[in-house]
């Protein structure tokens, strides 16, 4: 097993990796900007070290610092978290020339993976479904136009590189789509550095729904069940739950199926996420693949009792799985929300001190959190604060709980978009398990005057 760990990361990320890392007699290094010297991760780590000002640009962003500190700390693995440098495979790259281990895929599957593109045409290969599209780079308008008579409107645009929806934009005419594409090209540009396009059927009253799956370098392949996450704002997940209460036993078995063949397809190790689209007839089709851990693999933990951090530094360490697939077994309902520094009317961020946070307590709830009294909310950095996740020995159970949760949260000084999160928990279209990626924009925005 590792004996010493760098992570390349902030937030509630840094201190779940700490964690883990504490319980198995696991020495950790913590990084962080000037904006982050008083932070919890780097109260609790072995050690810390400064390597820039808040920008993430000028901080948790400059891999050849960050591999720096790994070598003058003595740290063998970097894990990078989720964000930041977690899917950039010049780090990756950079960390194996240097003699460190990466804790995650190696280079070369994050660089097939992170092309929106080239992982829809390795996916094709591998069999999983995939939705009707153009998987030619559009160099121009023209390009654009030509692609979308083949497919037909409407249909999404969108960026080969791009994430969070950045570059993405659904379109309706051809109209609209000469419109949208100078923009979401310089979008993708300017964020990724690709302004490579591309065209997708679209996919009405879609339901995001994604599976998780752990790969060790001798070939054993688990898929850890599913997780619904199709209530999101700004194409960023808000609420996500472990398992869909949408998908039949019948769609799940082929899912779960389709997300090993293409894991076992590319030779994937380490802790990785199939997305998928799914229809209102349960189609589903390939979205993308996160080759890191998710921010929401808690709920995943929850229902199947297992530690996806733990599973992954035994497999950088050359270890196997600590389990069997028939192993794994699915106990109960669980259920994440994510917790914004944000106007819950306009989503915008909203940056301040902290000055009171009070966490609700009680039987199968649990915090991801990284602020506490006092603390700073800077406006350099996502403002996700905390992740609250719930579990129940069912569904019903796991709504119960985590609206009195919600309810009995106390975070004073700043806005936040727990107002938003009990109206959606409370609404009827949630808790009968129907919720499309639409869900905010036809029955939260709506009721807005009432908050």
């Amino acid at each position: 097993m590792l004996k010493k760990i760098l992570i390349a990361n902030r937030g509630e990320i840094a201190r779940r990796v700490i964690r883990t890392c504490k319980r198995l007699n696991i020495q950790t290094v913590a990084i962080y900007s000037e904006a982050d010297q008083q932070a919890l991760h780097v109260r609790e780590a072995d050690e810390a070290y400064c390597i820039g000002k808040p920008p993430v640009n000028q901080s948790y962003l400059k891999l050849e610092e960050i591999i720096k500190v790994a070598k003058e700390s003595g740290a063998e693995a970097i894990h990078p978290g989720y964000g930041l440098l977690s899917e950039n495979a010049t780090f990756a790259k950079r960390c194996i020339e240097e003699g460190i281990t990466f804790i995650g895929p190696s280079p070369k599957i994050i660089t097939s993976m992170g092309s929106k593109i080239e992982a829809r045409k390795t996916m094709k290969e591998a069999g999983v479904p995939i939705i009707e599209g153009v998987d030619l780079p559009l160099e121009n308008e023209e390009a654009a136009i030509v692609g979308a008579k083949s497919i037909g409107y409407p249909l999404m645009l969108k960026a080969s590189a791009g994430g969070g929806g950045i570059g993405m934009q659904l379109v309706h005419s051809e109209e609209e789509l000469i419109k949208a594409f100078a923009g979401n090209k310089k979008r993708a540009e300017t964020f990724f550095g690709d302004g490579t396009m591309y065209l997708e059927r679209y996919i009405s009253e879609p339901h995001h729904i994604e599976v998780q799956i752990i790969a060790d370098t001798y070939g054993n392949i688990i898929p850890l069940w599913e997780r619904e996450c199709s209530i999101q704002r700004r194409n960023q997940k808000v609420v996500e739950e472990a398992t869909s209460p949408f998908i039949s036993e019948a769609t799940r078995e082929k899912m779960l199926q389709a997300a090993k063949d293409a894991a076992k397809h590319i030779q994937y190790t380490n802790a990785g996420t199939i997305e998928f689209l799914v229809d209102k007839d349960q189609n589903f089709y390939f979205l993308e693949m996160n080759t890191r851990l998710q921010v929401e693999h808690p709920v995943t933990e929850e229902i199947t009792g297992l530690d996806l951090v733990e599973e992954q530094i035994r497999i950088s360490s050359g270890l196997e799985l600590s389990i069997k697939q028939e192993d794994v077994v699915k106990k109960g309902h669980a259920i994440e929300v994510r917790i914004y520094a944000e106007d819950p009317k306009t989503f915008f961020p909203n940056p301040g001190k902290i000055t009171l946070l009070q966490l609700p307590e009680g039987e199968g709830i649990r915090h991801e959190c990284a602020v506490e009294s006092g603390s700073m909310v800077t406006p350099f950095y996502d403002p996700m604060i905390a992740k609250l996740v719930v579990w129940g020995n069912d569904r019903d159970e796991a709504c119960k709980r985590l609206k009195q949760a919600l309810l009995d949260y106390k975070i004073e000084g700043i806005k936040t978009n727990i107002p938003m999160l009990i109206k959606t928990i409370s609404h009827e279209q949630f808790l009968k398990g129907y919720t499309t990626t639409k869900f905010v924009e036809e029955y939260y925005l709506p009721e807005l005057a009432t908050i």
